[in-house]
């Protein structure tokens, strides 16, 4: 076992540390979680990102760690890693609020099955992580819980609907965070808040909350969950624990983590379907792509299949499951002004669908996944924006109607590439102008493994440096998005 210089500060340690340290009985999971409890309390004042805290649960779970650990059990392969639910699935004896004052009595009596994974991998929850009303945004605003901030500044959005997962893992608040996405909402903040998160192939991770009525048929196609962490390392082992089976879930697939390397050959495209991609952003990708080639991958800037029709048919779909299960009404009882004013816009954007256009949907859907399917076996990885822009300021989308349509234009990548079921990864890659810049790359359907191996590539070329502690004065203005001419990072995230 190599020296760690921060076993002094327990929290700044990878998830891959903490689960060798602690099975090599070099320090406890008591120890690990008194440090994150403490990092937790000095840093989250200024967050907000965790806005349920459980000091003596967490410290109770680590106990158990240490005792099976004493007894000679196996404590799993994240044995005593600190990691953040987010409030948007069931953890037994906790409110799955999703952000609503409507769920604040909504308290589970189960844990989701990927909540009941992670502990049976020997993960340490230490609390709950914040989301927007309804996890509707890219922003993390709710009238429940109030504000999430960014910590690489607080006039950046910190991301959503994981904002308050991504920005408790960018401070050193937990290893790993949980985070669930339909639109975007792991690889957005990891994005944004400077660290690494993995949208995973649905049927991958088990999922299903007890305390609510089962989905419909759109959601049950796009929405997943999945690990955000400062390494490639760590999302592989939260992966790892997190897509272990669960029979409440019938959509999970036994399909192996690792399979044999399809031909190192990516696709580097720049502005899928006429996206108009950022200067600093296109900047970002071709000096991922370099790295890439520097370790022996084949890269060709090329285009990629079409993206603005699945994000069409994504949003359409979801807008009718939203309307048919009384979202609307929801909405009008929440009262939250931020969720009022997205429904408003996505409402206009989306026309209801009938029976037959939701036929149609499905339909269009297999031929569009085919098409796909059939490039990604040309390319077994792609290279894309992350979003056309540098992470927006904070609250943009809700600033005016212009404001909305600029942030859903940028956002291409993020909606349709669920409607497709594909498995998809942030990487950061450094910072510009104090703003974290990242890329995104997407496989082929269970091929997790080939976005890990290439995004550990990637980040092995530098990448924001973390855990970081919270900057306070960061304030880009709405009006134009921050720039940069030289991407600055640290080596294999290092601060």
């Amino acid at each position: 076992m190599r020296f760690d210089p921060h076993l002094n500060d327990p929290w700044r340690l990878t998830a891959l540390d903490v689960s060798r340290l602690v099975r090599g009985r070099r320090v406890s999971a008591t120890e690990v979680t008194r440090s994150v409890l403490e990092r937790l309390d000095a840093v989250n004042p200024a967050l907000n990102a965790v806005v349920a805290e459980m000091p003596d649960e967490a410290l109770r779970e680590a106990r158990r760690v240490d005792d099976a650990i004493a007894r000679g059990e196996s404590p799993g392969i994240l044995a005593g890693v600190p990691v953040t639910v987010k409030v948007n699935v069931d953890q037994a004896g906790h409110a799955t609020t999703n952000g609503l004052r409507l769920q604040r009595d909504l308290v589970a009596r189960a844990d989701s099955p990927v909540v009941a994974n992670l502990r049976k991998a020997g993960a340490v929850i230490v609390g709950r992580t914040n989301a927007p009303a309804f996890s509707l945004r890219w922003f993390t605003r709710n009238s429940l819980h109030g504000h999430t901030l960014n910590p690489r500044g607080r006039g950046l959005t910190p991301g959503g609907s994981s904002g308050g997962a991504a920005a408790a893992v960018a401070a050193g608040i937990g290893a790993v965070a949980h985070g669930t996405d339909i639109g975007g909402s792991i690889r957005y903040p990891a994005y944004a808040c400077g660290v690494h998160g993995l949208r995973p192939t649905l049927g991958r991770v088990p999922a299903c909350n007890l305390s609510a009525p089962d989905r419909h048929l759109g959601a049950q196609l796009m929405a997943v969950s999945g690990p955000i962490a400062r390494s490639v390392a760590d999302l592989e082992i939260a992966l790892e624990a997190m897509a272990a089976e669960d029979p409440r879930d019938p959509w999970w697939t036994p399909a192996p983590l690792a399979r044999p390397r399809p031909p190192r050959r990516a696709a580097l495209v720049v502005e899928p379907d006429g996206l108009k991609t950022a200067p600093e952003v296109a900047r970002a990708l071709r000096d991922a792509a370099a790295r890439l080639e520097s370790a022996g991958w084949s890269v060709a800037e090329v285009e990629c299949p079409g993206l603005r029709e699945p994000a069409r048919l994504q949003a359409a779909l979801w807008m009718s499951e939203f309307r048919r299960v009384g979202g609307v009404e929801a909405i009008d009882r929440e009262g939250d002004p931020d969720a009022s004013f997205v429904y408003r816009q996505l409402d206009a954007l989306c026309p209801e669908q009938d029976v037959n256009s939701f036929l149609d949907v499905l339909k269009t859907r297999v031929t569009l996944m085919r098409a796909w399917q059939q490039f990604l076996a040309e390319y077994p990885l792609m290279l894309c924006p992350v979003s056309a822009e540098p992470p927006f300021s904070d609250l943009l989308d809700v600033e005016s109607e212009l404001a909305f349509k600029r942030v859903v234009k940028a956002q291409l990548t993020q909606v349709g590439l669920p409607f497709l079921g594909l498995p998809a990864l942030a990487v950061g890659v450094g910072m510009a102008d104090g703003t974290p810049l990242g890329v995104q790359l997407v496989a082929a359907r269970y091929r997790e493994d080939v976005l890990i191996d290439a995004g550990k590539t990637i980040e092995a070329g530098g990448a924001p440096p973390s855990p970081i502690d919270p900057v306070p004065s960061r304030k880009p203005t709405s009006a134009q998005a921050p720039t940069a001419t030289v991407v600055e990072s640290s080596p294999r995230g290092r601060p």
